[in-house]
């Protein structure tokens, strides 16, 4: 591990915050340090009050803020002079603990401090970082771990055996650490915790923390137990239906829809396939912080309903007894381990499932590198316990309120880059789904850079092309629960005895044939929705009421009109509802040129600005409003609907 520290970018943070700002960036850029919002640094600095005293104020990471994109609003300000006088009490409460915390903060509106805040204040460096090295995970783990911790390192750092964050580990370290530190002292292991480094600036204590890790990671090298390169040879890949199965029955003994990541890497392959894995994946996590994410199931087989019927009776002889605690718990996995499969992932959200990866992928990595050292060893299940049903973890779950409504679902949306289709997306963005975005142009790739978006170029008149993209959206969030058939094309206005036959087949082969293929490859997904599959059609106004010249768009609307209603009639069995939506005034979207507009004005001898808001209302419909329409059809308003035709036109004479 090489120090990334530079000082022309470290110039540009500017303020008393800047080089800690910096130097926390610097850390969170590395994975094998910092995972997703993991890691606290902190920084002391004197200040002067309103009454022109100075007092010493305690910088600590905030809640809710990463290391690798921090601000120095994420930084909580704490009066450090009662935090120190708190490690002190022989006994305090976490929650008391917390309490005491936000009663010392010294900015309003500032985040959360963390439950560590009481380990900074004790060190007496004005610089303090914490990260969850996965060398240090691994060295720890290994069979005698602590001596090997210890030998390592000497006197150039502090050893704790593990104590559970909040106030015990601070009131431990606090007692341990004047014993134990000398002038060599740069940091300080928590064992099965990770690693502190300290120093007179920001710097220092980041380039310590680097020597640390590096010498673990030398060890690990020096005794061969550094993996690298994982061979697993490749076998069939798991079907879209079966992977959709999957997380149909995890969703089932959850209680709620999932987000299911799948991942067929050869890291992830090779370890679902290691002759020890029952053993490996059911110890615990690499650390107790990951613990709420990091519950590995392994599947060791493709019956996705004995895998159900496994987990619950798993869960019922595991889960405690109290009926309160019950109803806090979330009884799915985290992740599933399967020798062809591979890794899945699971969360309540894409983001979370994304989160679930990143941290198997390196607690694999932590328990290979203890595995190869001798054995690698979790802690004791019941600290594991403590951790999980810890009341701060399970008061942070109750806080966090009703999830949106589309939670742990997933839509896919056509003809996503531009107009309806683009607002469909951030519609159901807005109501917590995951969406699998189509477009032709190839601009869809980069439009969302989240993870719960995953952009895809498909021309959707290839059948073989929607398939392969309906195999990656099911493999990046487990299933289809929505569809929003919106893309289509307008042809250029002609009289019926002027129509081209070429334009007449397009017409067809984009507005109607694209969708039924869609329409009968999604079946077999939407049948596997959570919460029953839901399919909005982007008609028009033309299928009621058809316009002038608009032949070929009339009738291929109303022809996938017809194509929903019977769907509709025939896919109610399935638990799948259908619905349609007849927009007019629309222009706002790729359909409409300003040539096409002004064509059609002048088809009904109007202006453009009159033809704009050519309805009842005098109004115009935007993108968003379609939208939003589209996105509630599918919730819970419209649970018992199906086979509806509603118009979003502002009111129009002909249709009423």
């Amino acid at each position: 591990m090489k120090s990334l520290w530079d000082d022309a970018e470290a110039a540009r943070y500017h303020g008393p915050l800047g080089p800690r700002v910096y130097a926390s960036r610097l850390l969170g850029r590395d994975k094998s340090l910092v995972l997703h919002g993991g890691g606290n640094t902190s920084v002391k600095l004197r200040e002067r009050n309103l009454f022109g005293e100075h007092e010493e104020v305690l910088y600590v990471k905030g809640s809710g803020w990463d290391l690798e994109t921090i601000e120095p609003e994420g930084f909580t300000p704490v009066a450090l002079a009662p935090l120190r006088r708190l490690a002190t009490l022989p006994a305090l409460g976490d929650r008391e603990m917390m309490n005491e915390l936000g009663t010392r903060l010294l900015r309003a509106g500032a985040p959360s401090p963390s439950v560590e805040t009481l380990l900074h204040a004790i060190l007496p460096h004005q610089y303090v970082d914490h990260t969850h090295a996965d060398a240090i995970l691994s060295l720890g783990g290994a069979p005698d771990g602590e001596k090997r911790v210890r030998d390592l390192y000497g006197d150039e750092a502090v050893v704790i055996p593990y104590v559970m964050s909040g106030f015990k580990l601070a009131a431990r370290c606090a007692q341990e650490f004047p014993k134990q530190a000398g002038k060599r002292t740069i940091g300080m292991v928590l064992l099965s915790h990770g690693i502190v480094s300290f120093g007179a600036d920001a710097r220092e204590s980041y380039e310590r923390m680097i020597r640390l890790v590096s010498m673990a990671e030398d060890y690990l090298e020096r005794n061969n137990a550094r993996v690298t390169a994982h061979r697993a040879p490749q076998g069939a890949a798991a079907k879209r239906e079966e992977i959709a199965a999957l997380r149909r029955a995890i969703a089932e003994a959850a209680g709620f829809p999932v987000a299911l990541r799948t991942s067929e890497a050869a890291k992830f392959l090779a370890f679902a396939r290691h002759p020890e894995l029952a053993r490996l994946s059911q110890q615990g996590p690499a650390t107790p912080d990951h613990v709420l994410f990091t519950k590995p199931w392994p599947m060791l087989g493709r019956d996705v309903s004995e895998f159900a019927r496994n987990y619950r009776a798993y869960f019922e002889r595991h889960a405690p007894q109290s009926e309160q605690v019950k109803t806090m718990l979330d009884p799915a996995p985290r992740m599933v381990l399967d020798p062809q499969l591979g890794f899945a992932a699971v969360g309540r959200t894409a983001r979370e499932a994304a989160i679930v990866e990143e941290l198997y992928d390196h607690t694999i990595d932590a328990i290979l590198g203890a595995e190869a050292l001798g054995g690698w060893t979790a802690l004791p299940e019941r600290d594991i316990f403590d951790v999980e049903y810890w009341d701060l973890e399970q008061a942070k779950l109750r806080s966090g309120g009703s999830p949106p409504v589309f939670a742990g679902e997933v839509v896919l949306v056509t003809g996503a880059a531009s107009g309806i289709g683009k607002a469909c997306v951030e519609a159901f963005l807005a109501r917590g789904a995951a969406v699998a975005a189509l477009d032709r142009n190839p601009a869809i790739e980069g439009m969302w850079k989240r993870v719960d978006v995953l952009g895809i170029v498909c021309d959707l008149t290839d059948r073989g092309a929607a398939s392969a993209s309906l195999d990656r959206a099911v493999r990046a969030f487990g299933g289809i629960d929505m569809l929003v058939l919106n893309a289509g094309i307008f042809p250029s206005s002609q009289p019926v005895e002027s129509i081209a036959p070429d334009a007449w087949k397009r017409a067809m082969e984009v507005n109607v044939e694209a969708n039924l293929a869609l329409l009968q490859l999604c079946h077999p997904l939407l049948k596997l929705a959570p919460h029953g599959g839901r399919i909005v059609v982007i008609g028009s106004r033309n299928v009621p009421a058809p316009g002038v010249g608009a032949a070929a768009y009339s009738a291929s609307k109303a022809a996938l009109n017809q194509l929903a209603r019977v769907a509709a009639l025939e896919w109610a069995k399935d638990g799948i509802r259908i619905n349609s939506l007849h927009p007019d005034a629309v222009y706002d979207t790729g359909l409409w040129t300003e040539d096409l507009l002004a064509a059609r004005a002048k088809a009904y001898n109007l202006s453009v600005a009159q033809y704009r808001k050519r309805n009842l209302l005098k109004t115009e419909v935007s993108s968003k409003d379609v939208a939003a329409l589209a996105a509630e059809m599918c919730g819970p308003l419209f649970a018992k609907t199906t086979g509806a035709q509603v118009p979003v036109d502002g009111g129009n004479e002909r249709v009423v």
